[in-house]
């Protein structure tokens, strides 16, 4: 290849990579490969794509640098033929409530601008067509309609309000004007004029009274300017001695009820702009509502033993002090149950009351005054959760409260005159509900709807919509809806928003890399992501995607297997070439693609226990009212093209019921009718798809716990309790046993302004985290710092007679990570490798026999050979009579399971029923399904 032909990588030593040389050709999709760990990420991510922004930021001047944090160079010698990079990774959504799938590809910001420029406006009251005039528009108006009458016209200058104004008359008196219309009756101004401050009114001014005809027209254009400008834009004419009047209005108005919305702009129906959210819910469409049962959750129990959860058990304080005069006043005691305290006297509680209250004496029929001023329990917690800028005491108050959908906006977010707003009859609150298919079909259709003007007008923004709609449904994402929160999409999904937004955008000669597109995605959308990849491509970009998946990997250009082991046994190339050369090679990869190795399929699938659960009439978001039974003591695999209501059916509902039954879960199931079968389970435990935590500090010993018992193992060593050390003198994260001039870090940071950060290792500990005092502990001749360096494989050997950690340990070596130390900082493991250590934390939990797994796509990350380690990990937990359900889209791990619930038949609101269910074979000869086609062709 000549230069210009491919990026050629020099001395990659980024983590595990063994100082390799690479060139990689442009302009083609390159799939980089290999096992979980292996060095794909650090390739990519850590080398490529790093020089490529670090060589960005060095063309900002080192004034603007310093702001900007450097980025270090990566551990490479050189990188010749890099062009600009956009990395396309799954972990960078924003978690903001604010942030919707249509703010992120921007469908949204031209939605508003269409509306603000096309859209018809309604009036909320009559749901009439607004109007709005110009001031010579309003003068042929009144010729026409009112020739030959006798008329007033009229400024109103106060609408349905109350007050006595007198200052106002004072005011359009010293104006020049000498008669107002009070409620509909003409008035002369006299001086000190005021009218009933109690009652409302409408008040305007008599502008001027003249017979209408054609030589009247100058006249009558100085009064419309005078009425305008006193009635703040709006006019009115009626004739003489008749009650109803017409409205003029240079704005928006209602021409019967004279209500009137401003001029629209793009931010009247931005729900982040204060013209545009709804005032109840502040644009988020949920406020938190007071959830009584959380507040007073038995009622049996009196208030003095802290039946009201908020006060708890009575103390001697202001708060109960106001109780007791409440309970003197309406005649209960404080022992007596809550259930038994009269309702008003619990309404004043709760909900605050000001009331004076008599009560007669028993003995002598002396009546006693009580003054009640009690703010009430309720509203108390409503302004600390308001008012208070402390997050400890928000997290308090929200703990009594509840999400729901606000009922001013119903979910939409927007205030009321902006969803009066329409095209075609259809506001924006329903447009950003519906699924991007029907939008797309809504779109296509929109063309004959519109006037030649809005056609004209519209054209540009609606071509716009268009396009980025259909990017969407090419990366098969037609099932979501614009007004979905970006925290609730899955990594694979919200990244494939980001692929359509880039291939929206439409850029040439960028290197694009991807990390693992095809998560969570269904086989029979991979063609539409592969297609896409392959669009990106022939503008003329490179497209470097790291991937385990089949399809892709035949439809590449070029591929780069790194191994052949994972951590320290990798980080070297294995293998390069196109797919027919690659597949000739003996790698445990090209073994996996051409078969000759594979995930063997049981001989025979479990019968179970014959107990099952059975969930029925599940109907949370777009679930069809759907009953499924669970059979206990299988592998069950929840199937399903994307969207189709897995996670909604399974981690909205079927965990949050188990979780609340066995440890008294607070997390609100979607809405069902009735489960049975929950007395066979006595343990759940739920693996979702969130990362560990990915700090310095932490690693796999931390993270699965084993670290506390190797401390106490520690200070439980004869040296250790000669010298009184503590398990805590044994941590790197607290005063004591660590070295303090790094703070257990083992690495300094040398700030050098303008260049990046230089990290070295600490002098004074050599990098070991902790002083000489602690070091000198040792068990079996290793201090604790030796512990952190070993590697699983070697903890293993070395804890052989500590169950309490040999069992944790040993899981994680069962997952397949036996290479990586237990003092790993989680920021240098990949993303396969982080899902397995969350896996072999949950796993390495005692099993009873009757535990309830749910695993959210477990193979997120994993090559096909770590797919086979984990499964069979997986297997054992089964064997042992626990029921695992696990939700996946992967062919490798659906053939393997005992039952298949197939969700679908497609995405979104043509999804949530269960198409068919039953063992592997079963499911294959089905027709409708989508699984099933591909199920046949791997059994």
């Amino acid at each position: 290849m000549t230069p210009n032909e491919s990026i050629e990588v020099l001395g990659a030593r980024a983590h595990n990579l063994k100082n390799i040389d690479v060139k990689i050709p442009r302009d083609k999709l390159v799939v980089i490969t290999g096992l979980s760990g292996s060095g794909k990420s650090s390739l990519a991510f850590d080398t490529i794509y790093a020089e490529g922004q670090r060589r960005y930021i060095e063309t900002f001047s080192a004034y603007a640098r310093q702001f900007l944090g450097g980025l270090e160079r990566p551990d490479v010698d050189k990188i010749d033929g890099l062009s600009p990079v956009i990395a396309i990774e799954q972990k960078t959504t924003n978690k903001s409530p604010r942030s919707t799938v249509g703010t992120i590809t921007e469908i949204y910001d031209f939605l508003r601008l269409l509306y603000a420029r096309v859209a018809d406006a309604y009036s909320y009251h009559s749901n009439e067509k607004m109007v709005s005039y110009s001031d010579e528009q309003i003068k042929e108006l009144i010729l026409k309609d009112f020739e030959g009458e006798k008329t007033l016209i009229l400024a109103p200058v106060v609408k349905s309000r109350k007050g006595h104004y007198r200052e106002l008359f004072e005011q359009i008196a010293k104006q020049g004007f000498t008669k107002v219309r009070v409620d509909g009756e003409i008035l002369e101004i006299v001086k000190g004029m005021k009218v009933d401050r109690y009652k409302t009114h409408d008040i305007e001014i008599v502008v001027d009274r003249l017979i209408i005809n054609s030589s009247q027209e100058k006249r009558l254009e100085e009064t419309i300017k005078t009425a305008m400008y006193a009635g703040d834009g709006v006019l009115m004419v009626m004739k003489f001695k008749e009650k109803n009047a017409r409205y003029f209005s240079r704005a928006l108005m209602c021409p019967t009820s004279g209500i009137s919305y401003p001029l629209p702009e793009p931010n009247s129906f931005s729900f982040n702009s204060p013209k545009g959210a709804c005032p109840k819910c502040n644009g988020l469409g949920n406020v938190a509502e007071i959830e009584l049962k959380k507040i007073i959750p038995d009622r049996s129990i009196s208030i003095k033993e802290g039946g009201i959860i908020p006060l708890g058990k009575q103390q001697k304080t202001w708060i109960f002090k106001q109780i007791e005069t409440i309970a003197n006043a309406y005649q209960f005691d404080l022992k007596d149950p809550i259930a038994k305290i009269p309702d008003t006297a619990m309404d004043i509680i709760l909900n605050g009351g000001k009331d004076q209250i008599e009560v007669k004496a028993k003995v002598a029929g002396v009546t006693k005054n009580y003054q009640i001023d009690f703010e009430g329990i309720v509203s108390f917690i409503k302004n600390q959760h308001q008012n208070t800028d402390s997050k400890s005491i928000q997290r308090w108050a929200k703990d009594f409260m509840k999400e729901v959908t606000c009922n001013k906006c119903e979910g939409s977010r927007l205030r009321k005159e902006s969803l009066y707003f329409k095209i075609d009859g259809y506001d924006l609150g329903i447009l950003t509900s519906m699924d991007i298919k029907e939008l797309g079909d809504w779109f296509s259709k929109i063309d004959h709807k519109l006037s030649p003007k809005q056609k004209i007008i519209g054209s540009e923004i609606i071509k716009e919509i268009k396009t980025r709609i259909q990017f969407l449904l090419d990366v098969g994402l037609d099932y979501l809806t614009l007004n979905r929160t970006s925290k609730s999409l899955s990594g694979g999904e919200a990244q494939r928003i980001r692929l359509a937004t880039q291939i929206g955008s439409q850029l040439v000669g960028v290197l694009y890399i991807l990390d693992e597109p095809s998560i969570g995605l269904h086989q029979r959308d991979n063609e539409k992501l592969i297609n896409s990849l392959e669009q990106l491509r022939d503008v003329g970009n490179s497209v470097l995607v790291v991937e385990h998946d089949k399809d892709i990997m035949e439809r590449a250009d070029h591929i780069i297997d790194i191994g052949p082991g994972a951590g320290v046994h990798g980080g070297q190339i294995v293998s390069e070439g196109n797919y027919d050369l690659f597949a000739q090679v003996e790698t445990l990869t090209a073994d996996y693609l051409t078969g000759r190795k594979q995930i063997e399929v049981p001989a025979k699938r479990r019968e179970g226990n014959g107990k099952e659960l059975i969930l029925k009439g599940a109907s949370g978001n777009n679930l069809k009212n759907v009953t499924a039974h669970f059979p206990l003591g299988k592998l069950i695999c929840v199937t399903g093209v994307s969207g189709s209501g897995k996670s909604t059916l399974i981690n909205g509902t079927l965990y949050p019921i188990l979780n609340a039954h066995i440890y008294n879960g607070v997390k609100k199931p979607h809405p069902y009718k009735s489960i049975e079968g929950m007395e066979h389970i006595d343990k759940i435990i739920d693996i979702d798809q969130s990362p560990i935590g990915r700090t310095p500090r932490s690693n796999p010993a931390t993270y699965t716990k084993t670290f506390d018992e190797i401390r106490s193992l520690f200070a439980k060593t004869p040296e250790a309790m000669i010298r009184g050390y503590k398990p805590g003198r044994f941590s790197f994260n607290v005063k004591g046993g660590r070295c303090e001039t790094c703070e257990g870090g083992g690495m300094r940071v040398i700030e050098m302004n303008f260049l990046p950060d230089v990290h070295v290792a600490c002098e004074t500990c050599q990098g070991k985290r902790f002083n000489r005092e602690t070091l000198e502990i040792r068990y079996k001749g290793k201090s604790i710092s030796d512990v952190l360096e070993m590697t699983i494989n070697q903890g293993v050997d070395f804890f052989d007679q500590i169950p309490k950690i040999h069992r944790k340990i040993k899981t994680i070596k069962e997952v397949g990570l036996g290479y990586i130390t237990l003092g790993q900082q989680s920021t240098t493991l990949s993303g396969g490798e982080a899902q397995r250590i969350k896996l072999a934390a949950e796993l390495s939990k005692r099993d009873t026999g009757n535990t309830f797994y749910i695993l959210d796509e477990p193979t997120t990350g994993l090559h096909f050979e770590d797919i086979r380690v984990l499964m069979d990990v997986i297997q054992k937990l089964v064997d042992k009579g626990n029921s695992v359900l696990v939700i996946e889209h992967n062919m490798d791990v659906i053939k393997l399971a005992d039952h298949i619930i197939d969700i679908g038949p497609e995405g979104g609101k043509g999804g949530g029923k269960i198409i068919c269910k039953g063992t592997p074979e079963e499911i294959a000869k089905h027709k409708k399904s989508h699984t099933a086609q591909f199920l046949k062709k791997e059994l």
